[in-house]
């Protein structure tokens, strides 16, 4: 857990890159979007491996997508925060997060908060399927799911059984006489 100075000093240069006041340098082919993906993503994860955390702050605010989706698994909480924070994010990068089983409640918890993310039926299909997402935001989102995506969620075991359930006494509530 970082302690409250370290995440003080995160916020504080996070608020001074989103104000344009931060003179931090980072690299233009890792804040501009591409064409095409780059060949060169490996000497971008090199790149961004030895970066300060200042840097990282910056790009994880303004960088382009293979930026942030090598930052989205950036062993810092905070760094993973912020490239949910980037205005470019997309809604097929929210997807791949919610889908990413190896993504932390926290990230979870941040998707479900944003309301534009949420009404995207593949987004919130991906928070209740992720066995990571906190119970009570993938019970909120389990009455939204299509009857064919609630019958597969009542058969999963890769779903808490607290969702299999719930989804089953939905089936069984939408069922004509039920």
């Amino acid at each position: 857990m970082p302690d409250t100075d370290d995440v003080l000093e995160i916020e504080t240069i996070a608020a001074s890159v989103e104000a344009g006041t931060d003179g931090i340098a980072v690299a233009t082919e890792l804040v501009e979007e591409a064409e095409k993906p780059s060949p060169a993503a490996r000497s971008l994860f090199a790149q961004i491996a030895t970066m300060t955390i200042a840097e990282k702050i910056k790009l994880a605010l303004r960088g382009n997508k293979d930026a942030r989706m090598i930052l989205i698994r950036d062993t810092n909480k905070m760094i993973r925060r912020l490239v949910l924070m980037n205005p470019r994010v997309g809604d097929g990068e929210v997807i791949a997060v919610a889908r990413n089983r190896s993504a932390d409640e926290e990230l979870l918890r941040l998707i479900a908060e944003k309301r534009e993310w949420i009404r995207n039926y593949q987004v919130r299909l991906a928070l209740v399927t992720n066995p990571k997402t906190p119970l009570p935001v993938a019970m909120r989102h389990l009455n939204s799911m299509s009857d064919n995506d609630m019958r597969q969620l009542a058969k999963s075991r890769n779903v808490p059984q607290a969702v299999a359930v719930q989804a089953r006494r939905i089936i069984a509530s939408r069922q004509p006489g039920g």
